[in-house]
């Protein structure tokens, strides 16, 4: 199987709120078996605009993860930040095809 990129988007003029946030949730994540790394990404276009980009190993990696006991605790604090505004995509998967 090929890497998987996992983005979460999130809708806030919290900037603070949600970097600190994200920084919990991944001290949360270190170690998690499959998982390679994330990042959090501001929108150049879109003032309220975040989104946080996972990398995973393979889909098997994350859907473990996904649907173990320990994942709903590990994100919560990043929750409140989720994107729900008219429209919005909650969250998109991407395996990746080709990479340089």
């Amino acid at each position: 199987m090929s890497e998987i990129r996992i983005f979460i988007y999130h809708a806030t003029d919290d900037v603070e709120g949600v970097e600190q946030a994200y920084h919990e949730v991944s001290k949360e994540l270190v170690g998690v078996p499959g998982m390679l790394g994330n990042d959090l990404m501001r929108s150049v276009h879109d003032p309220l605009g975040f989104v946080v980009m996972s990398r995973w190993v393979d889909m098997d990696a994350f859907n473990e993860w996904e649907q173990g006991p320990a994942h709903k605790g590990q994100t919560s604090a990043l929750r409140k930040y989720r994107d729900t505004r008219p429209g919005a995509v909650p969250f998109a998967l991407y395996e990746v095809t080709a990479s340089y």
